[in-house]
């Protein structure tokens, strides 16, 4: 896949994923680890799964019985867990700037 733009609420997200990343997650539960409104996660998490850094499942429930929607759980992959740890990593990188290289005086 393409490589990722990656964005603050992103970057959040992928944090979030990393705290424990053999734990399926769903959209509410990662927005509010996140501090992302609940609108905003579900784009990020379409984009990372397109990218194949989630797999998804839908919830096995009788949603009746249990008064609530079927959530959907997201996992990272191995190979998200790989580019979120290179994700992150480069954020923290300070980057050059134009001045890179050059005397402050």
């Amino acid at each position: 896949m393409g490589v990722l733009r990656m964005t603050t609420p992103r970057l959040l997200v992928l944090r979030a994923l990393l705290d424990d990343p053999g734990r399926e997650r769903y959209g509410l539960d990662l927005a509010t680890e996140a501090g992302l409104e609940p609108g905003t996660i579900y784009p990020i998490l379409v984009a990372f799964e397109g990218a194949g850094w989630l797999s998804s499942r839908e919830e096995e429930i009788d949603v009746h019985a249990a008064g609530r929607p079927r959530r959907r759980y997201y996992l990272l992959t191995a190979e998200g867990v790989t580019a979120a740890r290179s994700a992150l990593a480069r954020r923290r990188a300070p980057q050059p700037g134009p001045d890179a290289g050059r005397l402050a005086w």
